[in-house]
């Protein structure tokens, strides 16, 4: 069964998406991605977010452009934090009102939400949850680290 459910709005936000993608699957963790449009698919945006907890996904990663609602929609129906990525899409008013209508969240309706784009962060945050319960992940998640400290230590010897 999959850990991390990966949506987006439409098919056009896939190329920022796939960041979270390759650092879940990169984890080892089993991801199933999905296109839920708020907007023109709403009965399957109700299904998905009811209901997702039940195929045992744990967390879901939702990243939307322009007015950005199906993070926010879909923690409204699910029990299962909800990491939202906003992306700069065509129909964007550069971005801003993605970051907004994801980070703007009234009370009792939480979304974490990383920068715009951010799928990558995204990615790594739920790998971070998971890894409260999950050792074999967490230990993933400290290497993996420890790799981006001897990065910046190695490039600082070549300055």
């Amino acid at each position: 069964m999959s850990k991390v459910g990966v949506i987006m709005g439409s098919k056009s936000d896939l190329p920022v998406m796939q960041d979270a993608i390759d650092i879940l699957k990169g984890f080892d963790i089993e991801v199933e991605v999905d296109i839920v449009s708020a907007h023109r698919t709403p009965d399957k945006l109700f299904d998905y977010g009811k209901n997702a907890h039940t195929r045992g996904i744990k967390v879901i990663v939702a990243g939307a452009g322009g007015a950005a609602h199906l993070p926010g929609m879909v923690a409204s129906l699910s029990p299962l934090p909800v990491i939202g990525v906003p992306v700069k899409s065509s129909n964007s008013i550069d971005g801003w009102d993605s970051v907004l209508s994801i980070l703007q969240m009234p009370g009792g309706v939480p979304v974490a939400t990383v920068a715009l784009n951010g799928a990558k962060n995204a990615g790594i945050l739920a790998a971070q949850i998971l890894g409260c319960s999950d050792k074999c992940i967490l230990d993933k998640i400290i290497i993996y680290k420890e790799g981006l400290r001897i990065k910046v230590i190695e490039s600082a010897k070549n300055l």
